[in-house]
């Protein structure tokens, strides 16, 4: 007697597990190859069709049916991939020499030391800067005194608007004319970090200034001519120029509108819509 048995011999009725199926429509199942069970089970049970010869054999006849969910990866597993696939792309990023955000920050990538918050060293990259805007704008180069009408060598503004606004900042001359924070007014210099939500900038005062997008309105000069690198301080020249110092076009730029990081602009399709802000 096996284990089953002796189990429900014990609670007082003897079954015997190894017996014959039990009898469906008072019939017992045999299974052979002249009457399979599939189509017979269809023909019976399943179709309600007029036909069902007909429409087990367009249905059903032939065909691979799934009878059964497949098998689903299990949540552990699949956090397991996850991981694998995390560590496999940073071992590859720190292979490259890339560093990711959470990096930079902790290593203090953009931090500036005292020494280093100089408004003259930032002048070669607001001199490229220039560079990159006289290339970007297609800018023309400036009129000779023999030209007759030198208005005609003006760039049209209406078309800067579009590349403006997916242009990258870094190197930019920005002052903050019209802001919710009375203290921010007034503020200008060369910007030396974009974030999503940020200006940092270095004035002329040799001084570091975080200035928020939010609630701000900045604006920006763009050169009228194309130019060449810009004279550094040095002993012959002690003055500083900047793009304010030449014949430029002046900007305003919504600070509410241009919360996103300098990647997320160049892909961005900007709609036109009025403003009442400030």
């Amino acid at each position: 007697m096996s284990f089953m048995s002796y189990r429900a011999a014990e609670s007082g009725s003897l079954k015997d597990i190894y017996a014959g199926l039990p009898l469906i429509n008072n019939q017992r199942l045999k299974f052979d190859s002249a009457t399979p069970f599939v189509p017979d089970y269809v023909k019976g049970n399943v179709t309600r069709a007029s036909d069902p010869t007909q429409a087990y054999a367009s249905r059903v006849e032939g065909r691979q049916l799934l009878l059964d969910n497949p098998p689903r990866e299990s949540k552990a597993k699949k956090e397991r991939e996850e991981k694998r696939a995390k560590r496999a792309s940073e071992r590859a990023r720190r292979d490259v020499g890339v560093v990711s955000k959470q990096e930079a920050r902790r290593a203090g990538f953009w931090k500036l030391r005292e020494e280093e918050t100089k408004f003259a060293l930032f002048v070669p990259l607001h001199s490229l800067w220039l560079g990159y805007m006289t290339e970007l704008l297609s800018l023309s180069l400036p009129p000779t005194r023999a030209e007759s009408n030198p208005a005609t060598a003006l760039p049209g503004s209406a078309g800067m608007h579009a590349k403006l606004i997916k242009a990258d900042f870094h190197g930019a001359v920005i002052t903050v004319r019209r802001s919710k924070n009375p203290c921010l007014i007034g503020l200008c210099g060369i910007v030396v970090h974009e974030t999503e939500n940020a200006f940092k900038v270095v004035t002329q005062r040799d001084q570091l200034k975080l200035i928020p997008k939010q609630h701000s309105v900045f604006a920006f000069a763009v050169p009228l001519y194309a130019t060449t690198a810009l004279p550094t301080h040095s002993s012959t020249s002690p003055a500083i120029r900047t793009v304010l110092d030449m014949p430029h076009i002046e900007f305003e730029l919504y600070g509410n509108h241009f919360c996103y990081r300098a990647a997320e602009r160049a892909g961005r399709k900007f709609k036109h819509k009025e403003t009442i802000e400030l």
